[in-house]
């Protein structure tokens, strides 16, 4: 049997949010993989948040644009040993 179901974590202990309809005792494998929030907030908005000193930054955009271009045009050549 697999079935994927939600807990909370309370220091070594999860709390599942759902009976698992499993006889007391049985021995169970576990994976544990953390849940994807479901906050409503538009895709990308957490990383905004963890941008830190670059968020709000004026001309941001401008410099990296900027950087991509000068990437795109960049020249690479071998250095002779």
């Amino acid at each position: 049997m697999t079935k994927t179901v939600l807990g909370t974590v309370h220091g070594s202990t999860i709390q599942l949010q759902d009976d698992l309809g499993l006889p007391d005792g049985q021995q169970v494998e576990i994976t544990i993989r953390a849940a994807v929030p479901t906050s409503g907030e538009p895709w990308g908005e957490g990383l905004r948040r963890c941008a830190g000193a670059l968020a709000g930054l004026p001309g941001l955009d401008e410099d990296m644009e900027q950087i991509l271009r000068e990437r795109k045009l960049a020249v690479f050549r071998e250095i002779s040993e």
